[in-house]
């Protein structure tokens, strides 16, 4: 009978601990999760509002105008530069791509660009299919906001050449012919959670707008900044970076605008680019 309560009580013990390791796995990969969509000040209310909520009543749990009404998160960023940068040529290449060989792809080519914006101090807001949207100023204002986006946009443009050309050998030669077309514009933003069903992080405002613009209307292999984030760049002394578009661009509600395309040199070592000047300002060249 010791013998079998014994066994019993070790084998509940090995149970209750495999349960405690999954739900410890969960909650870390919850957390990780949770980290990596919103900013630690914005992450710390959600939390807060959680730990609120199991406190309260069904019918104050809903949101309502008047009494019990959750705040709002969300603020008012008057100094930010965002970043738009979307894959050019993607979609041709993708309809003769798995689904495996897509998201291999994405997740390398995103998992560089998360890293650099890490480093560089850049937030990123979120991907769409082949596009990524990132900011700095948000969550935390940054004086410097325009050089540090323009830096890692250069870092961006490095890291597309070297992941296509190391992932050429298993996704296709085609896809070196993969390039990078990004804009960049400096103004003030509304940020803040929309709550709901798959709530996140996002960027309101004129300025999300422009800078989507200065990427749709870029130069594949360029970084296309506004007259705003140019006239950040030469505020901080870095002018020499700045070369102006021979034509202007016309964007939907605004008309005509003179736009900037930034050159920082040295690119990476590792890089096979090298900028040229065109008719339509700096291009990146592939050497052979």
């Amino acid at each position: 009978v010791f013998l079998f309560c014994s066994l019993v009580f070790i084998i509940y013990d090995c149970l209750v601990a495999r349960r405690q390791r999954i739900v410890l796995n969960r909650a870390l990969a919850s957390g990780a999760i949770v980290s990596s969509l919103f900013p630690e000040k914005v992450k710390h209310q959600l939390y807060e509002e959680k730990e609120k909520e199991k406190e309260l009543a069904s019918a104050q749990k809903k949101f309502r105008s008047g009494d019990g009404e959750q705040k709002a998160i969300a603020d008012h960023f008057e100094e930010t530069t965002i970043f738009f940068a979307d894959v050019a040529g993607f979609t041709k290449w993708s309809a003769s791509r798995s689904p495996d060989q897509i998201f291999q792809f994405l997740e390398t080519l995103y998992g560089r660009f998360d890293q650099a914006a890490l480093a560089r101090g850049v937030f990123k807001i979120e991907t769409i299919g082949d596009s990524y949207v990132a900011v700095t100023g948000i969550p935390e204002a940054q004086p410097n906001h325009a050089v540090i986006m323009a830096r890692f946009a250069r870092d961006v443009l490095n890291i597309v050449t070297d992941v296509t050309h190391e992932v050429a050998d298993t996704l296709g030669e085609e896809t070196k012919t993969l390039g990078m077309r990004i804009g960049l514009h400096s103004g003030s933003t509304t940020a803040g959670v929309l709550r709901g069903d798959r709530g996140r992080f996002q960027l309101f405002g004129d300025s999300v707008n422009t800078a989507s613009r200065m990427e749709s209307t870029g130069v594949v292999g360029n970084i296309q900044a506004s007259q705003a984030t140019a006239d950040f760049l030469h505020a901080a002394g870095k002018g020499h970076w700045i070369v102006p578009r021979e034509e202007k661009i016309t964007v939907k509600g605004k008309g005509e605008m003179q736009t900037y395309f930034i050159q920082i040199n040295p690119v990476a070592p590792n890089s096979t680019t090298s900028m040229v000047t065109g008719s339509d300002g700096p291009h990146n060249s592939t050497s052979s």
